[in-house]
């Protein structure tokens, strides 16, 4: 079928305009870069369920390399996630600190729990609001058990395997008292790892840690009294903590992070598949440093 010379058209003035919106964006960013000098500040946010750590990584690497950047603050608004992640991100952050001298201060929003506190510790400070919900230092890891439910619908799983766990934590059965015994074991080291971090970030000894880190929530008011946060404060407090940490003279420029794609810009450019794979697909089971209520 032919196709109509206005089709042709209205594609080439797409194209075009499609063109100068990505060029005209690179250009206003860069001379947004080149604004302030060498006085700037990066902000790094962690939101949500903390699923994967590499996006964020990458942004961390971005900054620390970038000499105009002097300091770095990751704005938290999460009740944590996967183990994994929460500790890739910690290690970056350490990285930067050790590799470049830069400065980090982590500032809590409304949440900067269990995961999102494990990362905060990694930074030289950090701050909260009085009613942030922070700590839940410890480890979680549900199981479901719907063995009961595939009676009563006459399901039954047969399952081999080669070694005696293989299938520990399957929900089509009861644990096993042995089977506990391995998930718990696996949870307080991981528990451990947890309390280490907190011990070293914080310059507490392990003992005041273990009193602390029994999985509750403090308030950001109730944290900053047990030595958990250094500062009560908000975002414009965070900035003033770094630039003074950081040694900058005069106001900075906030350098901050680029909005993240929407699903019809992604559709657009046939990236469905990693939209799905970062909110839909890529939830992950297993130990989770999580607050759940």
């Amino acid at each position: 079928m032919k196709k109509h010379p206005f089709f042709w058209g209205f594609l080439c003035l797409s194209v075009m305009a499609l063109f100068f919106y990505s060029f005209s964006k690179n250009f206003l960013d860069y001379l947004e870069d080149r604004e302030g000098g060498g006085q700037k500040i990066a902000v790094v946010e962690v939101k949500g369920v903390i699923n994967e750590s590499d996006e964020i990584v990458e942004k961390l690497k971005k900054y620390g390399k970038d000499s105009s950047i002097k300091g770095i603050l990751v704005r938290i608004n999460s009740p944590g996630g996967g183990v994994a992640p929460s500790q890739e991100i910690y290690s970056e952050i350490l990285r930067i600190r050790k590799e470049t001298g830069k400065k980090v201060v982590a500032s809590m929003a409304s949440l900067g729990a269990s995961g999102g506190y494990y990362i905060a510790v990694a930074a030289n400070r950090i701050i909260a609001n009085p009613g942030t919900i922070t700590g839940s230092i410890g480890v979680i890891m549900p199981i479901s058990n719907v063995e009961e439910l595939l009676k009563k619908i006459g399901l039954k799983t047969d399952v081999v395997k080669s070694g005696e766990f293989k299938d520990s934590g399957s929900p089509n059965r009861q644990m096993t008292e042995e089977e506990r015994k391995i998930f718990q074991a696996s949870a307080d080291d991981i528990h451990d790892q947890f309390m280490d971090a907190v011990s070293k970030g914080r310059k507490m000894k392990m003992e005041r840690v273990r009193e602390l880190a029994d999985g509750r929530i403090y308030t950001g008011r109730q944290a900053y009294k047990v030595g958990l946060i250094d500062k009560l404060g908000g975002f414009e407090d965070a900035v003033d903590l770094l630039v003074e940490i950081s040694g900058i003279k005069g106001e900075p420029k906030i350098v901050r992070e680029k909005k993240e794609k929407g699903l019809l810009y992604r559709m657009i450019q046939g990236d469905t598949k990693s939209f799905l794979q970062e909110n839909i697909l890529n939830q992950f089971s297993g130990f989770q440093y999580l607050w759940k209520m």
